[in-house]
């Protein structure tokens, strides 16, 4: 007899439905075709004690099994319930009438239990795409998957419920997810308040204007100055994320496996990597290719902590990525493709001891170890970040003050306000959201200058040697700061605000 059930296979961020063709005749044997990989192959033994724990078994005839479109790679150890249910429906065991309608995926322990797998979300998407009436899924993954509308998601703890339900004697109760109504009742309350930093009333100033336009933002200063607790309250002002960007957020989590027993991501992501990481850790890849650190950073922030303790390749390597805000892995056979719009914020010490050139400081450095050590991170990077400003350590005075500063909110809702001027000027400019996404062509349309900002930022071009993109860059964030002003053109005061953000084009900043 022959059945057909279908499963799902993950690349990038999509889905590809798969065609599990099992056919049971007379005969003897166990034939596995279309391209699976070796935890495919062992599937069998898995399925047989599955079955025999849970009552029934592997018909002792021959049993050929097509994973279509055989020309597809299959890879991991999900298709285990799908195989096994194929198995049971073409034998005649349990009850096929409707299985077609479904898409079915899992890990079989040998006890019949379901283990969880990666990229619920995505394959709950393109089924609902292609018209599938549900999803049968293991139970931690099926909150995930019910964010999906218009598609029954069905979480099983074991086989057994699987069976029973196609059998129709105990029919498994769909999952209903209201993520949002959490995500709402979160948003007022942020884990990690500005509130509780104590003065750095300038470096809140940049850190708005940050969020407000997209703009990547490096912090240098030496330790305890704050640096590490401003980047940490960056996610609280960011404008809430969009059903768009929730979904795109969680299905890149999912298929990193990180969405077990959770639903639709509501907060925006915050990475901070160890500088011990990887190259491929950082941007995705491997044998069989993951996102990394930048792609899970997507539509959130990315924070590099002590950015010069990183190796050197690994930096370079975000240098495409912060440009394209997507990144591509290619392999002999395949290219995948994951975002990875971020927003990079990175810290730093101004030298090795991780002081400035202050006797009073506990450790001293000469300016040529502080060039040295700054020499670590190259231009082209340094130029892909559009704000640069020196953290100071806050005094005593303001430490000891009881009094609490603006909560992230309050900051939150200007920000917002500066996003959605921003939305309704690209609302016709396809993949442009924000102003640090402007090409230069849209510089040229919505950064004009008077001729006092003109001559205002020639002279700053040609005493501290600015790079063509840094030109760029001061002009996106005087438009940040202008929109933040609600202003319909930038001024002098917007073009000098944004040049001021420019630390480390300035010789001799370090005083």
């Amino acid at each position: 007899m022959l059945t057909k059930i279908y499963g799902s296979a993950v690349f990038g961020v999509e889905a590809t439905t798969i065609t599990v063709e099992v056919n049971v005749v007379t005969g003897v044997g166990y034939y596995l075709v279309g391209l699976p990989d070796n935890a495919i192959k062992e599937s069998n033994y898995r399925i047989a004690a599955a079955l025999q724990n849970t009552g029934y078994k592997i018909p002792g005839k021959r049993i050929t099994i097509n994973m279509a479109p055989a020309d597809l790679r299959k890879e991991g150890s999900a298709y285990d319930l799908t195989l096994a249910l194929g198995i049971l429906a073409a034998s005649g065991q349990i009850k096929s009438e409707g299985i077609e309608r479904y898409i079915i995926m899992g890990e079989l322990s040998l006890d019949g239990s379901l283990q969880p797998l990666k990229g619920a979300l995505p394959i709950a998407l393109q089924a609902r795409e292609e018209g599938f009436k549900g999803l049968i899924l293991p139970e931690q993954n099926a909150k995930e998957a019910a964010v999906v509308d218009g598609l029954e998601v069905y979480g099983a703890e074991n086989i057994k419920q699987v069976i029973d339900h196609f059998d129709n004697k105990k029919l498994l109760e769909p999952v209903k997810v209201d993520s949002w109504e959490e995500f709402y009742n979160k948003l007022d309350f942020p884990e990690h308040d500005f509130a509780d930093v104590k003065g750095q009333e300038s470096i809140k100033r940049c850190m708005e204007i940050a969020a407000a336009g997209g703009h990547n933002i490096i912090l240098i200063g030496p330790p305890g100055a704050g640096k590490t607790m401003l980047a940490k309250r960056l996610p609280s002002i960011l404008p809430p994320m969009t059903l768009h960007e929730a979904l795109e957020t969680t299905k890149i989590h999912s298929v990193a496996g990180r969405m077990e027993n959770s639903g639709l991501m509501t907060a925006r992501p915050f990475r901070s990597p160890h500088h011990t990481i990887s190259d491929v850790a950082l941007v995705g890849g491997g044998t069989y290719p993951q996102p990394g650190e930048i792609s899970l950073s997507h539509n959130g922030v990315l924070f590099l902590d002590e950015l010069p303790e990183f190796k050197r390749n690994v930096l370079e390597v975000m240098r495409q990525p912060l440009e394209d805000r997507e990144v591509t892995i290619s392999r002999a056979k395949f290219t995948i493709t994951y975002p990875s719009s971020f927003m990079l914020v990175a810290s730093m010490n101004p030298s090795p001891g991780g002081y400035f050139n202050d006797p009073d400081a506990p450790v001293t450095s000469s300016p040529t170890e502080m060039q040295r050590y700054l020499g670590k991170i190259s231009g082209p990077l340094l130029d892909r970040i559009d704000i640069h400003v020196e953290v100071t350590p806050v005094p005593f005075e303001k430490l000891s003050d009881d009094r609490k500063g603006e909560s992230s909110v309050d900051i939150r809702k200007r920000v917002t306000a500066a996003r959605k001027i921003q939305a309704s000027r690209f609302k016709d400019t396809e993949n442009i959201h924000y102003n640090a996404q402007m090409s230069s062509r849209q510089i040229r349309e919505y950064c004009e200058l008077d001729d006092a900002s003109k001559a205002l930022l020639k002279n700053a071009m040609t005493r501290l040697n600015l790079s063509a993109r840094a030109y760029d860059r001061i002009l996106k964030v005087a438009r940040t700061i202008a929109d933040l002003d609600h202003a319909t053109h930038i001024s002098g005061n917007h073009i000098s605000e944004a040049i001021q953000y420019r630390s480390l084009d300035r010789e001799g900043w370090l005083g």
